[in-house]
């Protein structure tokens, strides 16, 4: 090696030390600066104007209380009228063996079998009335309210007005939520201001907002989805054709602080959503969730502003994924 090789060895060296001190530095100044140590309460909806310049602008998540008092599904949502009135409705339902879906297992990043069944089918799993191998969730991302349960339209709202009003558009999707306790969503994030209203039970969320991305581990996976056998167990069968999956391998009920150091210097929050009560979860927030045992749930998904703070996230997101370990 000549000594010109070594000089640029060793400002190389110097540069990559440099940016890694830098988002080391980067999170830690957003907390001095901004973020709350806790998600805060509020107690009644705040104007749209004071949401906007309170929340959605900084991109702080909070729980608002009294938010959906006047919706009919905080009384009438039980198993009995969701019998009565969407039992015989075939709906998707992701399964799985341990209830993980859409998480890393092994080498693979997998997805549920998607199966389609009646609601009473499957609120006879989660009473118990039938048993049965495997996890079963409603969790399919794609407006499932609107889209596979109209009947249950009228008992909430097709949007949230002072939400609506602060963002000037009206939300992408409305999702229905309803699964067993072992149902888990692994750490991820979203491109959505997202709305998530708590109609019974609780759920329980692990938040990390977006500046600690240097310490959040990703990996590339090849795609795979659950299989269900005639015996009950499950295969794992690969999607072959398909892109990688970028994806956090790391579960942060019990991360493994030896593989994924960084880690130990990310700060998450933990906070339980009740019924009645409303997350208003920021985009581009890593977020993990746990819920009751037959929790129901309905969230709104407002496409974000690619502004530039997206530009910012992305440019963190990119050295994060370059230098290595910090």
């Amino acid at each position: 090696m000549t000594i010109i090789d070594i000089t640029s060895t060793f400002s190389m060296n110097n540069n990559i030390d440099a940016v890694k001190k830098c988002l080391r530095n980067f999170p830690l100044e957003a907390r001095e600066l901004y973020l709350n140590k806790t998600v805060p309460y509020l107690e009644q909806v705040p104007s749209p104007l004071e949401f906007y310049r309170e929340w959605i602008g900084p991109n702080k998540p909070c729980i608002i209380r009294n938010a959906f008092n006047h919706w009919p599904a905080l009384t009438k949502w039980n198993p009995s009228y969701l019998r009565e009135v969407v039992g015989s409705k075939v709906i998707s339902v992701a399964v799985t063996p341990n209830g993980y879906a859409d998480a890393v297992n092994r080498d693979r990043f997998v997805m549920p079998e998607e199966r389609q069944m009646t609601f009473s089918s499957l609120l006879d799993i989660v009473e118990g009335k039938v048993a049965s191998r495997g996890v079963f969730y409603i969790q399919k991302q794609c407006s499932n309210l609107t889209e596979e349960l109209p009947e249950l339209t009228g008992d909430v709202e097709p949007h949230v007005p002072w939400m609506s009003e602060a963002l000037g558009k009206l939300p992408d999707a409305v999702n229905f939520w309803l699964g067993e306790a072992s149902a888990v969503t692994s750490m991820h994030k979203d491109h959505y201001e997202n709305l998530y209203c708590v109609i019974s039970g609780e759920k329980h969320f692990i938040l990390l907002p977006p500046t600690d991305r240097p310490f959040i581990p990703y990996q590339d996976y090849q795609p795979a989805v659950y299989r269900q056998r005639e015996d009950g167990d499950f295969d794992v069968i690969d999607e072959a054709g398909s892109d990688k999956v970028p994806w956090i391998p790391l579960d942060p009920l019990k991360p493994d602080l030896v593989r994924y150091p960084d880690y130990r210097l990310a700060r998450p929050l933990h906070v339980t959503v009740k019924a009645g009560e409303t997350l208003y979860l920021p985009s581009l927030w890593f977020h993990h969730v746990r819920q009751s045992h037959g929790c129901i749930a309905v969230n709104f998904w407002y496409d974000m502003d690619y502004d530039i703070k997206y530009n910012y996230f992305q440019l963190v997101e990119s050295l994060a994924g370059s230098v290595g370990p910090l």
